[in-house]
């Protein structure tokens, strides 16, 4: 039995493998990354891998696969869903004939997202059947599970790993015989075109497969009931549930635990089993109360004399995410145990680390351009998702809105129209571009808008870990293929005024940022130059303390980390520059240097 040390997304790709995917599409979001890239890395051939320009394309493109015979997995994190909700909705009433996982990685905390929405409820939201695994064990086995179920009932499947799942690692059997992925063949069939009459008639059909899924959920090894003394239960899931198993261990309790893998359609004999005889209940989930909420619904239902107590209550945080310790103190005080808590030695004081761009990321350049361009000038800088959003940190001040992927640019053409004299600018990075900027650049263009669009192009998708998109030349599968053009796609949707500017060329950059502002309807500036993750630094600069005065205008205008204060003057970190040469451009002395 062959053994592996694997990251939870590692174990759901083994397993989505294992299962005989033939078709994984995705885009990347934190933590469901690694997923996609561990299916490219490990695929034996037979199996075709690519990332999407967004969320919405990577799932049409996977239910084009399922309705072909072929299993298919789409990947991305929990907002990305929000993308993909459209033709999800729609593929919920028409179904699948190849098993088809949507792979949603939701984000307690949030650790790297906006929102800390929980997919189990868009299963119910949308009447699909979500599986929620607890451990990277659980989640190879479940993800081969969540393909049968697809099949069986011919439905999108949902599974909702949380980023400890992700990114937590265990030791996983790759046991069995590899399915190979089906060979696609499109049956045509009415069925799969969906019209009212048709959408009418498949709720009804959904409707009358909840109750008997539920009931085969209740028999699923992902749900279990452990017997126990007393009259209190405790019911976890997900994650919580391998921290509620560690909490009782360390406390010595002894009662009836019920874990839910699969929130809908809720197990619900098998949950009737747990709450009969019992008379409390604690519920302990990430993030919203589901398991909670159809406790107490089954209970009111059957007129049981349970009380059932969790996030609703209070009597678990109702934001963020649980622990082995905050699970253990609510365990603790719902089963009346007395425990010492052991306050664990004080570390020492970390220094404050706000999050910040690279030394020498070219954004930073791109930023300050554009603000020594707008200068004087009543201006509002709309953001947007990725490592720019970093440009909100002082001393830029470059970030006044951020709401999702693609959102910058249509907001600040509703800025523009609601305040008139003020100059709208919108960045956005070249990945969100293809992802979801184009559509806002459209409707600018068609509207009349008057605005400045920032393309921050540094030739890769660089927050999640630099993987490919439209604009670099190369697929997930290793193809070279042909770069799409931003200052083409620009200039075809009927942009005027397209300008391309290396913002390390300071005095350029902003210049081209004055030009394209004096441009009426829609102007665009691309900064061009690459992530520095992407490309070998050059020396790093040195400060030449005889000339340095002190002033500090370096560290004030553009906060380079590689640039700090050592008694009264600056000094470089040569382990930490990359010879960039923007501070070179700021000095009003010229005191800093690039070594020959």
């Amino acid at each position: 039995m062959a053994k592996e040390l694997l990251m939870g997304n590692q174990a759901i790709a083994a397993g989505a493998i294992r299962a005989g995917v033939g078709v994984v599409a995705g885009y990347p979001g934190t933590p469901s990354t690694e997923t996609l890239e561990t299916v490219a890395a490990r695929n034996p051939g037979d199996i075709y891998v690519e990332w999407s320009t967004n969320e919405k394309a990577a799932l049409e493109v996977a239910a084009g696969a399922a309705l072909s015979g072929v299993r298919s997995l789409v990947t991305m994190k929990q907002v990305g869903l929000n993308v993909a909700s459209d033709p999800l909705m729609s593929l919920a009433y028409i179904g699948v004939k190849g098993g088809m996982v949507v792979l949603a990685a939701d984000d307690p905390g949030p650790i790297s997202s906006q929102t800390e929405q929980d997919t189990r409820q868009f299963a119910e939201f949308a009447n699909l059947p979500v599986f929620d695994p607890s451990s990277p064990e659980e989640a190879y086995r479940m993800i081969q599970d969540a393909f049968e179920y697809s099949e069986k009932y011919g439905t999108p499947v949902l599974f909702r790993p949380t980023t400890r799942v992700c990114h937590g690692c265990a030791s996983i059997d790759l046991d069995g015989q590899r399915k190979k992925p089906a060979a696609g063949n499109f049956e045509k069939d009415p069925k799969w075109v969906i019209f009212p009459k048709l959408s009418f008639q498949s709720h009804l059909k959904i409707n009358a497969r909840q109750p008997v899924l539920a009931e085969d959920f209740s028999g699923y090894w992902g749900n279990v009931l452990t017997p126990g003394s007393g009259k209190k239960g405790i019911a976890a899931g997900g994650v919580s549930w391998a921290y509620l198993k560690e909490a009782i261990s360390l406390l010595g309790a002894d009662c009836r635990l019920l874990k839910i893998g699969t929130s809908n359609p809720f197990p619900e004999r098998l949950a009737l089993e747990f709450l009969d005889g019992l008379d409390e209940v604690l519920v302990v989930e990430e993030l919203s109360p589901v398991i909670e909420r159809a406790l107490v619904h089954l209970a009111g239902r059957k007129h049981l004399p349970v009380e059932i107590f969790g996030r609703q209550t209070g009597h678990i945080t109702g934001a963020g995410e649980n622990t082995v310790e905050s699970v253990k103190k609510a365990v603790a005080e719902f089963l009346e145990i007395s425990f010492e808590e052991t306050a664990a030695a004080e570390p020492p004081a970390l220094p404050v680390r706000p999050p910040v761009l690279c030394a020498g990321c070219p954004h930073r350049a791109s930023f300050y351009a554009v603000k020594q361009a707008a200068k004087g000038v009543k201006s509002v800088f709309c953001g947007d998702i990725g490592c720019y959003t970093l440009g909100n940190a002082m001393p830029l001040d470059m970030v006044d809105t951020c709401l999702c992927m693609g959102a910058g640019i249509t907001m600040a053409q509703g800025i523009r129209r609601a305040a008139p004299d003020t100059k709208t600018f919108a960045f956005v990075g070249d990945s969100t571009f293809f992802a979801s900027g184009i559509t806002g650049v459209v409707n600018a263009v068609y509207n009349e808008t008057d605005m400045t669009l920032i393309v921050l192009d540094n030739s890769t998708t660089a927050m999640t870990g630099h993987q490919p998109h439209p604009g670099t030349g190369k697929t997930m599968m290793g193809e070279v293929t042909e770069k799409i053009s931003i200052p083409k796609v620009l200039e075809a949707v009927g942009v005027k005024k397209v300008l391309t500017v290396n913002p390390l060329q300071l005095d350029q950059a902003i210049a081209a940022v004055r030009e394209a502002m004096a441009e009426k309807g829609v102007s665009a500036v691309i900064f061009q130059s690459p992530c520095i993750a992407v490309v070998k630094p050059d020396r790093p600069v040195r400060v030449d303390t005889d000339k340095c005065v002190g002033c500090r205008k370096c560290i004030r205008e553009i906060g380079c980390p590689a640039l700090e204060l050592d008694g009264k003057k600056v000094r470089v970190e040569p382990s930490a520059c990359t010879g960039c040469g923007l501070c070179t451009q700021i000095c009003p002395v010229s005191a800093i240097e690039k070594e020959e």
